[in-house]
């Protein structure tokens, strides 16, 4: 599956939609450290509802951490300023989908990081700043997802 890199989230809500989003696409969630909540925040508990259980969540210590702990894997880093359309990317197996905080997204540094693979971003209307942290994330990890046939989903529906 697919990796969701939060570098720095500051919104306990888009956090427990991004466990709950990791919880029900099979996605590992990486959260780098400061948070801007502490996991015990009911905003927080209140957006994941109860897939708490159900998610993979990791948090690192430095973005550096995280970077060793996903060695091996492309990182495309998500930016209003993103040099590729996230429906031109082809999504490997692994694939990081990297995201700043809610307030200024990621850094100039952190958006040319060696690591990082490609900036991307999502197609918006003139003039507008950017996209909700989970909005952003959700549509960003469905199309990765829908690259690869949504393995592992109940396509019943």
């Amino acid at each position: 599956m697919f990796n969701l890199l939060f570098v720095e989230p500051e919104i306990p809500g888009n956090t427990g939609n991004a466990i709950r989003l990791a919880a029900i696409t099979g996605a590992h969630l990486h959260l780098v450290e400061p948070l801007g909540f502490d996991f015990d925040d009911a905003k927080l508990r209140r957006a994941g509802l109860d897939y708490h259980d159900l998610a993979v969540v990791t948090v690192h210590p430095s973005l550096e951490a995280a970077f060793a702990a996903l060695e091996g894997h492309r990182v495309f880093a998500f930016t209003s300023e993103g040099s590729q359309r996230y429906d031109t990317v082809q999504y490997e197996e692994g694939d990081v989908l990297m995201f700043g905080r809610e307030s200024v997204g990621l850094s100039a540094q952190d958006k040319v990081h060696p690591r990082v693979t490609a900036t991307v971003s999502l197609p918006m209307l003139a003039s507008r700043r950017s996209m909700n942290l989970a909005n952003t994330a959700s549509v960003a990890v469905f199309e990765a997802w829908r690259q690869h046939s949504f393995e592992g989903a109940d396509l019943r529906v």
